[in-house]
């Protein structure tokens, strides 16, 4: 046979709690033939979960695992991690998920769980973020994939992307565009994990052979 055999596709297992714009970013990736991942299952803790419907639309698996019907913490962890452990999940994807994770759950999955933050962190973790960037007068905000460590948004660091803050910024419109950056750039992080390029190093997350110093337009480069 002639050409080359394609590459295996990495079990991904999605967590959102909100409408999974970040999920259907994915989900067009993969239908692209750009990310050689497959969706194993999307997972919300909100049965109202607009993510929800996004994999039904797409012939996604899908659960709902409402953190309400557990009295700890752990046990309802200890009921995600089966789930996703059911399913073959090689890598998990937070995309909005509400969720603080736990020891027990990266240890589970360690360096093998992602998270993107509308931020360039280590600035401005936690909420409002667009809120906290433009109080501070900050000149740059943008968007980081890191992976999950028991921290607040302090795992190591995978790539970022940049936007500037313009002088007639409010969060919604700060909000809009670094939102179009996370779209570009978690798929990204993805497929530089499915193709084992990156390797965590202490703090520090190394990528072989490494990425530009920056790529694309200079209103948005993207830094890995």
């Amino acid at each position: 046979m002639n050409g080359t055999a394609p590459r295996k596709k990495i079990r991904l297992g999605v967590l959102a709690s909100g409408g999974g714009s970040n999920l259907q970013s994915i989900i067009d990736a993969c239908n692209a033939g750009s990310l050689d991942a497959e969706i194993a299952l999307v997972l919300s803790n909100n049965p109202e979960a607009g993510a929800l419907a996004r994999a039904r639309d797409n012939a996604i698996p899908l659960e709902c695992i409402d953190h309400r019907d557990f009295a700890q913490r752990s046990d309802f962890d200890r009921a995600v991690v089966d789930c996703l452990e059911d399913r073959g999940v090689e890598l998990v994807v937070l995309a909005g998920f509400m969720r603080l994770i736990s020891g027990a759950f990266l240890e589970k999955f360690p360096h093998r769980i992602m998270n993107i933050h509308p931020a360039l962190l280590p600035a401005f973790p936690g909420l409002h973020v667009q809120r906290k960037a433009l109080e501070s007068g900050a000149r740059f905000s943008g968007c980081t994939v890191h992976f999950v460590d028991e921290g607040m948004d302090t795992g190591p660091i995978i790539i970022q992307a940049v936007v500037p803050v313009l002088e007639q910024d409010t969060e919604d419109t700060l909000s809009a565009r670094i939102l179009e950056q996370e779209h570009r750039i978690y798929p990204r992080a993805i497929q530089l994990f499915a193709e084992g390029r990156i390797k965590v190093d202490g703090r520090r997350v190394q990528i072989e052979p490494p990425l530009p110093p920056c790529c694309g337009s200079l209103s948005n480069p993207v830094l890995g």
